[in-house]
């Protein structure tokens, strides 16, 4: 046996759910640049699990769904006040999405009909959990979800506790299409790993969090906007970067395993991103991200990812930076709800082996005589 670092290279699985083919992204076989024009979240996340898009009836009936799943129980509020106010948010995220399962009667029913309804009820409940937790930590009671309304604008009015406007709605509706799903990334490969055990899906979707709150993963977002704050302003671009890059020190927001001419969500954020300066009247941040581009694919030939203006986006739509990531988990767990439902319907337990490295032909030493 040879080992691959990082499984690079690997194909681990079959899938029908999403692909990357020469640099072009789908899902179910649907270009990206598509369905990020031309449909809404709630279409892709009907898309990933039932494998067509919806017709408008049930369109309507999944709208329905969320918003009728979308309240957490009083339980886990409770809970919520309870963790450190300075607690992370991701970490905050896995520990209150474990304990959902607690009060979910169908938590260990592993029928098809049960998973695809706890499936609705996470992609539902995730945004309330986020909202309430970043309220909860400013001193604030969390808002009740509405019925009725979008994943983005239920979860824009929970956090703020007002109407959203429309742009930013627009805005983070695309922004959860382009991160509903991605082959087999690491934490989507966590939860298939999980459930391979027969686990269930809640335990899947904690495994998944877990795995997307490291910043080479999901955290990376966030990571991209520390850098544009430590930079601060356009006219130290240049310098910070170059000087970066001489230290060969990580760009966060650039390059990526299995896109070698770039990310093609990318330019949708920088669209998003571009169009909300303009809107708020401040193009800095949008300014800054492009300047980093050029220096770093100019020196370095790396091209930007789906973190890197979203960066940008989020702060421009005056989100904190550390709920960057769990807004990707907002939209990600649709896909690894989708994933998790077909690694049940053709499962085998996951379990690759290792290439020993280690010392070999050794003894034990009489305990008296280790050293």
């Amino acid at each position: 046996m040879t080992a691959t670092k990082g499984l690079e290279g690997i194909v681990a699985t079959t899938s029908s759910i999403s692909s990357i083919i020469d640099g072009v992204l789908t899902y179910r076989g649907i270009d990206i640049d598509d369905l990020a024009e031309n449909a809404s979240f709630e279409e892709v996340a009907y898309l990933l699990w039932y494998g067509k898009l919806p017709t408008q009836a049930e369109l309507e009936g999944l709208i329905k769904q969320l918003g009728e799943n979308a309240a957490i129980p009083a339980q886990v509020i409770e809970q919520l006040k309870l963790y450190p106010k300075n607690a992370n948010t991701m970490a905050a995220l896995r520990t209150a999405v474990s304990s959902l399962a607690l009060y979910d009667e169908s938590a260990n029913d592993m029928s098809p009909e049960a998973n695809i309804n706890k499936a609705i009820k996470l992609q539902a409940q995730l945004p309330t959990v986020i909202a309430a937790f970043a309220r909860i930590r400013e001193g604030l009671e969390p808002v009740a979800p509405k019925t009725g309304v979008s994943v983005a604008y239920n979860f824009l009015y929970m956090l703020n506790g007002q109407e959203p406007e429309e742009v930013a709605v627009k805005a983070l509706d695309q922004a959860l299409v382009l991160h509903a799903d991605h082959e087999l990334n690491a934490s989507t490969f966590a939860a298939r790993v999980t459930v391979a055990t027969l686990s269930d899906i809640y335990s899947g979707v904690t495994s998944a969090i877990g795995a997307l709150k490291g910043p080479l993963h999901g955290g990376a977002n966030e990571a991209v906007m520390v850098m544009l704050e430590e930079i601060g302003t356009f006219d130290k671009v240049e310098s910070v970067i170059n000087g970066k890059l001489a230290n060969r020190e990580k760009i966060m927001g650039f390059g990526h395993r299995v896109y070698k001419n770039g990310d093609p969500r990318a330019k949708h954020l920088q669209k998003m991103s571009r169009e909300l300066g303009k809107l708020t009247g401040n193009m800095e941040l949008y300014e800054m991200s492009v300047k980093i581009e050029e220096l770093v694919t100019g020196q370095k030939g790396l091209k930007p990812n789906v973190d890197f203006y979203s960066a940008s986006v989020y702060t421009t739509l005056k989100i904190p930076r550390d709920l960057f990531t769990p807004i990707f988990a907002i939209s990600r767990v649709s896909g690894w709800t989708a994933h998790i439902l077909e690694q049940y319907e053709n499962n085998r337990l996951i379990r690759p082996r290792a290439e020993y490295v280690g010392p070999v032909n050794q003894k034990v030493t009489p305990i008296g005589e280790r050293k």
